[in-house]
């Protein structure tokens, strides 16, 4: 299930780095961890969606990349924006 709407426009705000922005690493990874977050908490009680289990896993991954293309680019970002998130750093 996508993202309500009115929840991704929050999401965009609240991470874009200039107005209009909503491509930047940062929107991406933190629309990323949301759904990442969401499809966690389904997967919790529907143990058998393997189909979900494969999205999910695909998105941990795209995350994985935007945020080492961040690492590599730009490691001041990426320091900011895994402690804003809460994710671990590598």
């Amino acid at each position: 299930m996508p993202l309500p709407p009115e929840q991704k426009t929050k999401v965009i705000e609240d991470y874009k780095t200039h107005d209009g922005d909503t491509g930047s690493p940062e929107v991406q990874v933190a629309l990323l961890t949301n759904r990442i977050t969401q499809l966690t908490e389904h997967l919790r009680s529907h143990k058998g969606d393997e189909s979900s289990r494969r999205g999910l896993l695909k998105m941990v991954g795209q995350r994985r990349r935007l945020l080492a293309y961040l690492s590599s680019r730009d490691p001041k970002r990426y320091e900011a924006l895994t402690d804003r998130l809460g994710l671990r750093r590598r």
